[in-house]
């Protein structure tokens, strides 16, 4: 089984980034690739660019990951209560290429910010969003207070109960 798993925020120590390979990495028995968006780096969509150059080679190439993977892992990170700027663009050029950018992957649809509603927004928008796209998302899962509730040296949720609460999400996935 393969995972595909992303923060979507280009932030080189994304907390979404950090939470999503941790969420990854606790399915058993699963070969886990983590993207990150820096690789994936495109102009501003807009449809004069895409007129002019066409289908972005880097869209192609995310969607390409994304048919590698039996699931996904997404983390997102929260805006001003909705997506990262990098992540839309992403999204956006992928999207003028396939409809279904998460291409009904079964896909565990996380949040986390510094703040106590653990990125409720955007995880809100997400989880409403993604099925029109594709996002067969299966669970969710929102941790709040990021820095009072996960290990970043080790790697993993120090709150018991929160981590009790995804462990218990990823066995029952």
């Amino acid at each position: 089984m393969k995972i595909i798993a992303f923060g979507a925020s280009p932030s080189k120590n994304s907390i979404n980034k950090k939470l999503a390979t941790y969420a990854a990495n606790l399915f058993e028995n699963a070969e886990v690739e983590v993207l990150d968006l820096n690789d994936f780096q495109m102009p501003i969509f807009t449809v004069d660019i895409e007129k002019k150059i066409g289908q972005h080679e880097l869209a192609k190439a995310f969607l390409a990951k994304i048919a590698t993977a039996d699931i996904l892992v997404v983390s997102m990170a929260e805006n001003n209560g909705n997506y990262s700027a990098a992540f839309k663009n992403v999204f956006d050029w992928c999207s003028r290429i396939t409809g279904k950018v998460f291409q009904e992957k079964p896909m565990l649809l996380m949040a986390t910010s510094p703040g106590a509603r653990g990125g409720a927004s955007v995880l809100g928008i997400a989880k409403n969003a993604f099925p029109f796209y594709g996002g067969n998302i299966k669970a969710t899962f929102s941790l709040p207070s990021f820095d009072a509730n996960f290990d970043v040296v080790n790697g993993k949720i120090s709150n018991p109960e929160l981590d009790k609460q995804l462990k218990e999400i990823i066995k029952n996935f």
